[in-house]
């Protein structure tokens, strides 16, 4: 007979095994943000910061800007860029028309209460000397599409120094 831990497990066991079989996928991705980037494209807002989006004559470059090129290209995926005022590319977030926001943005984004923010994936030192956590904003909800962008710029924020 199984005991109270024996029959948890079991319990748990089974609802995985009932869960992979119906195709649903954990953590969710209620909007599909992370299937349509899959294959598809990353439609990606960037707003001009430093050397985090910097924008010329051909797409955007700067760091985020290449974090979100890389990220695209492992999901085999094309980036389809919006440049615009980070208003305006929240507006859109929310819209669902864009999947991410990017611009040299903080963990202490007013936005958080219209759009998702990633975990901190960096940290810079702004020049009065005080040091902030950089973040992207995302759709509300879409944490399979999060966890896959979160997983993906820590990795890169630890290649390249810039982790917190």
């Amino acid at each position: 007979m199984l005991g109270r831990r024996g029959a948890a497990a079991l319990a748990l066991g089974l609802s995985v095994l009932l869960t992979a079989g119906c195709g649903i996928r954990i953590p969710a991705d209620p909007e599909g943000t992370l299937d349509a980037v899959e294959g598809g494209t990353l439609r990606a807002g960037v707003s001009p910061n430093d050397d985090w989006i910097r924008l010329g004559d051909g797409e955007p470059s700067g760091t985020e800007a290449d974090a979100l090129r890389a990220f695209a290209h492992a999901h085999d995926a094309t980036v389809e860029w919006t440049v615009g005022s980070e208003e305006a590319l929240v507006r859109d977030l929310e819209n669902g028309d864009l999947d991410v926001v990017a611009g040299g943005l903080t963990d202490e984004t007013p936005w958080t209460n219209k759009a998702g923010m990633t975990r901190p994936y960096a940290e810079t030192v702004l020049a009065d000397g005080s040091t902030v956590k950089l973040v992207m904003l995302v759709p509300l909800g879409e944490n399979a599409f999060v966890s896959e962008l979160e997983t993906f710029l820590t990795a890169e924020a630890a290649r390249t120094g810039t982790a917190p």
